[in-house]
């Protein structure tokens, strides 16, 4: 039995399509287009992602990504992941270093 939540899948499936920032460790994440949601193993892919360094300071504690590059398609387990952004489709696509995580 998995040990994701259903509701977790329902969020995931209302974010399908959107641009996601998945956080897998304090400094280490991935930013793609959420594709699809698997519920055996518990997964999501990213397409067009790219694994994103993310740093903060004591002057700025919200992680800022400082460098990206570029992956492709992505398959994240579920248990992995520590934290899930939504980026608003209003902004504009980051390339190259620095930007905000929070939007």
């Amino acid at each position: 039995m998995s040990s994701v939540s259903p509701t977790v899948y329902h969020m995931l499936e209302r974010m399908m399509g959107k641009r996601i920032l998945v956080v897998i460790d304090r400094d280490f994440g991935y930013e793609g287009k959420l594709a699809v949601v698997s519920h055996n193993p518990p997964g999501i892919w990213l397409v067009e992602g790219e694994a994103v360094i993310l740093r903060s300071t004591v002057i700025s504690p919200i992680p800022q990504i400082v460098n990206r590059e570029a992956k492709g398609e992505i398959f994240l387990h579920l248990d992995a992941v520590q934290r899930l952004e939504s980026i608003p489709e209003g902004r504009p696509e980051r390339k190259g270093s620095g930007g905000s995580i929070g939007g």
